[in-house]
């Protein structure tokens, strides 16, 4: 509303300035003199106040997205490849960094589903900018990320629980997740979904 009142006031300012340089031109020519450079100049005004407010909101945007991340600790990321259901590499600040999902697991290689689990994490992610949000604990002892993987809103870990490709495992004191996966699995084990049939999640533990 200020910004529109801004407008209304110059323009009026404006029309008023070219009505007394038009007093001292012809009564003919005045009105179409002053009519042209209202009009010239108030679209300079308007479309000047236009640049300068979409830049100001596109800074604002940037600089609101820039604080979220700084307080929540999340990260943007180019994952460079896929190693197994639960792991990629990522590009991120310049450096490759390993990430280690958040709150689950998938079976490992030579073990059933191996092959199965880990096309349906790079179907999900594969060349994709992600998001990394982390939990409590954030490097594991081989000195992976742990975290949260979404690729837009799509949270990955979630996804892949979801769909029987990998089983709930807590690891403390990482447990932001574990109650909503611990529900998942149990729907997706119920309904056979994924890699629940082969038995390989069927240990009698979520923790580890």
């Amino acid at each position: 509303m200020c910004i529109r009142h801004s407008i209304f006031m110059l323009a009026a300012i404006l029309v008023a300035g070219c009505g007394a340089l038009a007093a001292g031109i012809s009564d003919e020519m005045a009105p179409q003199i002053s009519t042209e450079v209202a009009v010239q100049v108030g679209t300079a005004v308007v479309e000047q106040i236009g640049t300068e407010v979409a830049s100001q909101a596109t800074t604002e945007t940037a600089v609101g997205a820039a604080d979220i991340q700084a307080e929540t600790g999340e990260q943007i990321a180019q994952v460079t490849r896929v190693i197994d259901g639960d792991t990629i590499d990522v590009l991120l600040d310049g450096k490759t960094e390993r990430i280690r999902y958040l709150q689950m697991n998938t079976p490992e290689r030579s073990a059933p589903c191996y092959r199965e689990s880990t096309e349906m994490n790079a179907d999900l992610v594969a060349g994709q900018t992600v998001r990394l949000v982390p939990d409590k604990e954030l490097i594991d002892p081989y000195d992976r990320l742990l975290r949260y993987v979404y690729v837009g809103e799509v949270l990955v870990n979630r996804v892949l629980v979801e769909g029987g490709w990998a089983e709930v495992v807590l690891y403390p004191p990482n447990d932001m997740r574990y109650d909503e996966f611990v529900r998942l699995e149990a729907e997706a084990a119920a309904a056979g979904r994924g890699c629940h049939p082969t038995g390989i999640f069927d240990d009698g533990s979520t923790t580890r």
